[in-house]
């Protein structure tokens, strides 16, 4: 599990002190450090820390940076029943709050946020501000994201894009063979979750197609943002399977009806 911080002290070491008892540190992992600029901003010192291995269905306390405040985690159960939150285009609004409530009272295991996140646009200091407002909770639950449009913030200087999200958002991507942290897969509880990269080449000759063709499973769920409205995909040449809470659905054939994350 990876735990992720951003400080504004050079000097604070780049650890993550954890145990199962409150104030009781018996492990610790050294993380890896960056930061960015995008055109007068910059970024604090962005930290990365792989911990573990954890224990499944447990509560850790931990520490960022050798001091400061003590965070919890609960790790998810290794099998079935297993409970997902599916919640995209958080965004900072009036209503951000309240369906971080709602989310909160899923009692989830894992978070599935496909795309849209803090709605930065551009405005790098959002991206502050939607880490202070997610922390309650991203910092008990895995948070598995994949990019959306509002994530991508292209510009003359920056034509690839997504320079924070990257910077800011790591998923395991190495980890699953990915060359992008625009798409990636995990395992947990017996699932295999796909997400995939909607705002990055997936054709028949991208990277994304050939890691897609390698590691995909019949059994797994696929979660995609939304295409560019001008370049929306065929149903016959993408099908996902829903994320969202519903039983499956017979509609004239006896296999369960696929769902597009979005039109």
């Amino acid at each position: 599990m990876r735990i992720t911080w951003i400080t504004g002290d050079a000097s604070s070491p780049s650890i993550v002190e954890y145990g199962t008892s409150p104030g009781m540190y018996t492990s610790s992992s050294l993380g890896e450090r960056t930061s960015y600029k995008y055109l007068l901003y910059s970024s604090g010192k962005i930290n990365h820390a792989v911990i573990g291995p954890l224990r499944s269905n447990t509560v850790y306390f931990y520490r960022c940076g050798g001091q400061g405040p003590e965070f919890q985690l609960k790790t998810p159960p290794s099998q079935f029943p297993i409970a997902f939150a599916v919640v995209g285009d958080l965004g900072q609004t009036g209503w951000t709050q309240s369906t971080l409530e709602h989310i909160n009272q899923c009692k989830y295991d894992v978070h599935l946020l496909p795309g849209d996140l803090s709605y930065a646009d551009y405005q790098q200091h959002l991206w502050d501000s939607f880490g202070a407002l997610v922390q309650p909770l991203a910092s008990t639950r895995p948070w598995m994201v994949t990019e959306g449009n509002h994530e991508k913030e292209s510009i003359l200087f920056f034509k690839s894009g997504f320079q924070a999200y990257n910077a800011r958002w790591k998923m395991p991507y190495e980890e699953s063979g990915s060359t992008s942290n625009l798409y990636y897969s995990f395992e947990v509880a017996g699932v295999h979750i796909i997400m995939l990269g909607s705002y990055t080449d997936y054709d028949e000759n991208s990277d994304q197609y050939a890691w897609l063709k390698f590691v995909n499973s019949t059994h797994a769920f696929w979660s995609w943002h939304r295409n560019d409205d001008d370049e929306s995909v065929e149903s016959d040449e993408v099908w996902i399977n829903s994320l969202a809470s519903m039983g499956c659905v017979d509609e004239k054939k006896p296999e369960c009806r696929k769902f597009l994350m979005a039109p």
